[in-house]
């Protein structure tokens, strides 16, 4: 399998190719682009890492010579969020980077399965999805918008309150809408057991939705969350090989396109397959407080979700003549 990380010498980008070079099965291929003339100089560095995971790095003004043959694309490319930024605000700086590389996936690697990580991820799938609809490639088990360190946070936070002994199993606490301030829910109620009273609950909730703000108010403008994002992205990128590679059964949270009515993209459990999304499961049934939170974050959700496809609606005659 050959792994392509595009942004790979940012925050997220180095610690996730540092745990891409420990973790992925001999054999395998890591191929590093980000335009920072640094990039090569990762890549040797990893190379001295001795597990049988081959590296190199690729720089310069296209990633296609990264791309070519990729089996897997992660994109953590764009600018992290600073103290007071939301991540909404985040879409001017970012959408445009995430329209041009997805411009080179669509002609380079059609068939792999992309899993964007660049915030805001509520708008930049579907950015990805209009650009490899107007390419001619788009195929919705393919594009993942990468929430699984929401998923991670709810596990940790879960332990860290009730099971110090020991992390919750994985995947026991699903996360659903989308990956910013109020769409993100997690559903505790997955867990089973008592779980407090519906202002108890609603706070688990918040310091899921919170806990991002925090590592960027905890860093004092440095940056934002990157190591736990690193970890967030490879796992979910090792259960996306494993169900290549034919392994059945693999379920991971994604914010994918189908399977919710209210929305046309949403966050929720997906099981797994050779070409990406194999089914869409069901998250039902969860709380009255949980469904609740959910209710009102729809309109927000499908807000970000009709920016990202205005902007490539809009801007794309005019990317043409200028890639011309």
């Amino acid at each position: 399998m050959k792994i392509a990380v595009l942004g790979a010498a940012g925050g997220i980008g180095q610690p996730l190719s540092l745990l891409l070079k420990m973790h992925l099965p001999a054999g395998s291929e890591l191929a590093l682009y980000d335009p920072a003339p640094m990039t090569r100089g990762v890549a040797v560095d990893l190379s001295h890492i001795p597990t049988a995971v081959r590296v190199k790095g690729y720089t310069g003004r296209d990633p296609d010579a990264a791309l070519e043959g990729a089996d897997i694309v992660l994109i953590p490319a764009g600018i992290a969020r600073k103290p007071g930024m939301e991540r909404s605000d985040l879409f001017k700086f970012n959408a445009g980077i995430v329209m041009d590389l997805v411009q080179h996936c669509a002609r380079c690697c059609p068939a792999a399965l992309i899993a964007l990580i660049t915030n805001p991820v509520n708008s930049m799938v579907p950015v990805a999805a209009e650009v490899l609809k107007l390419a001619g490639v788009y195929d919705a088990r393919r594009l993942f918008g990468l929430t699984t360190l929401d998923v991670v946070r709810s596990e940790s936070f879960c332990a860290s309150d009730e099971r110090p002994e020991a992390l919750p199993v994985q995947g026991v606490i699903p996360v659903v809408g989308g990956h910013s301030g109020n769409t993100i829910i997690p559903l505790f109620s997955h867990l089973g057991g008592e779980l407090g009273d519906d202002a108890a609950i609603a706070e688990r909730i918040r310091r899921v939705q919170q806990a991002g703000t925090d590592v960027v108010d905890a860093k004092a403008g440095a940056g934002s969350a990157t190591l736990a994002m690193a970890y967030a992205a490879l796992r979910f990128c090792l259960s996306l090989l494993r169900a290549r590679q034919g392994e059945l059964g693999i379920i991971e949270c994604a914010y994918v396109e189908g399977g919710h009515a209210a929305a046309p993209f949403f966050s929720q459990r997906v099981r797994l397959g050779v070409d990406g999304v194999a089914e869409v499961l069901s998250y039902a049934p969860i709380h009255p407080v949980e469904q609740a939170a959910i209710d009102a974050m729809l309109p927000g959700l499908n807000e970000e979700i009709r920016q990202g496809i205005d902007f490539v609606r809009q801007l794309m005659p005019i990317w043409h003549q200028v890639s011309r």
